[in-house]
């Protein structure tokens, strides 16, 4: 794994970097911005600006988990979408956006229900699923579309 990268997107601004895997605990930052880079491989919970600039500035696929903490479903998706992020670090972003607490972008998607799945490349929807599923099932739907 020596000076082994993979690709992370900026989620202020959007700008796909190499990220150092050896770097582990230290701080990378964003060539562009200078913003501190997310780990890859992490799930990213993101205010609706920062997603917004993933949407439609990042290289990478981005996957939105829209999720409420108060729905049993969502609870038990999220250990799969942490698998799922690890799995594919370099390959594909992972966000979640909690509808509660962001109704207004829950709308401007117009999510009905929870856990929602989106996935978007290059500012367009790739598609999207609603509701639990087994880890195979959510991880082969990605793999189609991301």
């Amino acid at each position: 794994m020596n000076g082994k990268k993979v690709k992370v997107s900026c989620f202020n601004c959007g700008q796909t970097n190499n990220y150092p895997l050896e770097a582990e605990d230290k701080k990378v930052i964003c060539g562009r911005c200078h913003s501190p880079l997310p780990r890859p491989g992490d799930v990213l919970e993101v205010n609706p600006d920062q997603a917004f600039s993933l949407i439609s500035r990042s290289s990478l696929p981005v996957l939105i988990d829209f999720y409420s903490h108060t729905c049993p479903p969502c609870q038990m998706m999220a250990p799969f979408l942490e698998r799922l992020a690890r799995r594919r670090a370099g390959e594909l972003m992972v966000i979640k956006i909690e509808v509660d607490r962001y109704p207004e972008m829950a709308a401007q998607f117009g999510i009905q229900s929870v856990p929602t799945f989106a996935i978007f490349h290059r500012n367009s929807e790739r598609g999207r699923i609603s509701g639990a599923m087994p880890e195979t099932d959510l991880a082969l739907w990605v793999a189609k579309l991301a």
